[in-house]
């Protein structure tokens, strides 16, 4: 992995963990997660395990350290995992046999319900039921949600980061052009 492909993954993160920390709840103290809409653009733009899993790491520390009091280990669980199956089970398969921005949509939305399935699953197996509700009606009222936001982020920005990454390509030959 370069150097340039580290500050790629560090700089979509970092934008994803302050969308988390500005991002308001919007039911017992829940929020959505748009974090994890940058992540799922790093997998699909790296495609290697190395990668993936350092964005793993990085994304579940970033969003445990943003997130809600309590929530930490949720956090760490969720992320990690997630990028993990997201990567194994949809990317990989995917990716090259249907379009990528059909791809990033499904990676959006499956992506999010994965992440929120594991999120729940773990905070009501560490707090027990006291996150304001029952699984269903948190995932009804949250996960879904968030769900069609991360899938709606991700189709406007996975096109403008390939075209930032393709100027950026361009722009970085090894020639120096000297003018005379």
């Amino acid at each position: 992995m370069s150097l340039r492909d580290s500050v790629q993954i560090a700089l979509l993160l970092g934008i994803g963990a302050l969308l988390h920390v500005i991002t308001p709840p919007i039911f017992a103290g829940m929020k959505p997660d748009p974090s994890l809409g940058m992540l799922f653009i790093v997998v699909l733009l790296k495609r290697d395990y190395r990668s993936v899993v350092l964005a793993g790491l990085v994304a579940a520390v970033l969003a445990a350290l943003t997130g809600s009091a309590g929530m930490q280990v949720a956090n760490l669980i969720d992320k990690f995992l997630t990028t993990l199956i997201v990567f194994t089970f949809l990317v990989r398969p995917l990716y090259g046999r249907i379009n990528d921005k059909v791809l990033s949509g499904i990676l959006g939305f499956v992506g999010t319900l994965i992440s929120g399935t594991i999120f729940l699953s773990a905070a009501i197996y560490l707090l027990g039921f006291e996150l304001g509700g029952s699984f269903g009606l948190l995932f009804s009222t949250i996960v879904l949600p968030t769900a069609v936001f991360n899938t709606v982020v991700i189709l406007v920005l996975y096109p403008i980061v390939l075209f930032s990454k393709g100027v950026v390509d361009r722009n970085s030959s090894d020639e120096v052009i000297v003018k005379k």
